[in-house]
Parts: C-alpha cells; sequence; structure tokens
C-alpha cells in the first residue's frame, strides 16, 4: 500500500498514513477536553489545533486551521521551492514528493517533514506512450543544451535556482565572470548579450516590455525558464561545483 509518512525531526516515532487517512497536528488540547493531536509540536507559538494532513494516493493536503498564521511547505531538493498555506486554508495538495513544513514559531526549522510516495508518470502507465496519427507535436522551447546560449541561460537562472526566493538576475558582467570562473573561454560583452537577444527573440520568444527597465529582458528569460523547468537543478553542474 502506498503511504505518507510523517516525520518531527530529531524523533523516533513516525506517522504513518494510508490513503484516506488523516493527522491533526498542534502543540495539544488540554486532556480535561477529552480530545487530543496525532503530532503534537512544541513552541507557545503554535495552535494547539494548528491543522491536519490527509493522505491521498500520492501527495497529501493540508489544512491550515490557524486564523493568523501562515504555513510554509518547501521542498528540501529544490532549491529553496515553496509554497505558502494562508490562514484557514483548506486541503491545499501538496506537489512535493519529500517536504519540510514550517511554523511561525520563531525559527526556520521544520516543524515536521512528510515522505509521500514516488508520484506517477505516464511513462509507467501502458498505452500513454503509444503517438497518435497526424503531424508529430513541435517542442515549445527547442533547445540545445549544449549551445553556448543555453549556458548563458544557465549562468542567468543561477540565483533563483539556489533559492527560490531570490530577485537577483546576473548582469553582462556578471554572467562573463560566473563562466570565467566555471572555466569557460572568457565572452566579449557584445557575445553574450547576442546570445541574451537571440535566446530572448528566436528560442524563448518572450514579449517586449515597455516599463523601461534596464533588466527586462534578462528577468523575462529567467521566469520563462524557471516556470516551464527548461532549466533545472540538473543544469547547474554546466556551472562546475553545485
Amino acid at each position: 500500500m502506498r503511504t505518507v509518512i510523517v516525520r518531527i525531526p530529531g524523533g523516533t516515532k513516525e506517522t504513518e498514513l494510508a490513503p484516506g487517512e488523516a493527522a491533526t497536528f498542534g502543540r495539544g488540547i488540554p486532556p480535561s477536553h477529552n480530545s487530543h493531536v496525532d503530532i503534537t509540536l512544541s513552541g507557545p507559538e503554535v495552535s494547539r489545533l494548528a491543522g491536519v494532513i490527509t493522505a491521498r494516493d500520492d501527495f497529501w493536503l493540508i489544512s491550515n486551521y490557524s486564523a493568523n498564521s501562515t504555513y510554509a511547505i518547501r521542498n528540501p531538493d529544490g532549491g529553496g521551492e515553496f509554497i505558502k498555506v494562508a490562514p484557514r486554508r483548506l486541503d491545499m495538495p501538496v506537489p512535493f514528493e519529500f517536504a519540510d513544513v514550517v511554523l511561525p514559531a520563531g525559527e526556520d526549522t521544520p516543524a515536521f517533514s512528510v515522505l509521500a510516495p514516488k508520484h506517477t508518470y505516464g511513462d509507467s502507465v501502458p498505452g500513454m506512450a503509444a503517438t497518435a496519427p497526424g503531424e508529430p507535436t513541435v517542442a515549445a522551447f527547442p533547445l540545445d543544451e549544449t549551445a553556448k546560449y543555453f549556458l548563458i541561460l544557465v549562468a542567468l537562472c543561477e540565483p533563483r535556482l539556489r533559492d527560490a526566493a531570490s530577485v537577483v538576475i546576473p548582469t553582462v558582467p556578471e554572467i562573463i565572470e560566473r563562466l570565467c570562473e566555471a572555466g569557460y573561454p572568457r565572452m566579449s560583452r557584445s557575445a553574450v548579450n547576442f546570445q541574451i537577444e537571440y535566446l530572448a527573440r528566436r528560442k524563448l520568444r518572450v514579449k517586449n516590455d515597455e516599463s523601461g527597465k534596464a533588466d527586462w529582458q534578462r528577468a523575462a528569460l529567467v521566469s520563462l525558464a524557471i516556470r516551464f523547468d527548461l532549466v533545472g537543478q540538473r543544469h547547474l553542474t554546466l556551472l562546475g561545483l553545485c
């Protein structure tokens, strides 16, 4: 049976939930009330009944019972990728196979971690890989990962890949120095600008921005590449040590 496993850091006990089962979490309710939570968390900032998680086949749901606190769920394998659970939000699906649930209790350490079953993909479903008759589907963004423009795109996306909350957009001189640091021949500013223009106009076809910001084109490339997973953690090896 595919189960969801809940772990409290430093603890030895695990809570295992089969599909359809749920577990409440929080600081706990006094025994005199003849009630309790399934996952007890410490800290006076944690609500007595903070929320509940519910297992599904290969993912899980979380409900935030707090009236004021937002919870953060981060992907420890995703370079800072996270989602927020607003106060009173119910049955929010979590897409991460492994996740840390962080409550605003004065520290950035997870209150508990959740391990979901390995997600199901179409490759494992019989018949889904078969092609339909007619014209073949073409790639929306045909990128050559061995090309120089792709290397520049990875350098542009590096700050966001390392920290999903980062708003840093590398400048052309910073891209040049980063690639030199990774062992590539030094490129001129005009060469890097040409590759960025080529990415924007031909490969990713970003829309013109009339805001007047100098970095709009680079920012648009990063946003689109990250949004559609055209560049990911796996590509950081192109820049040397991850």
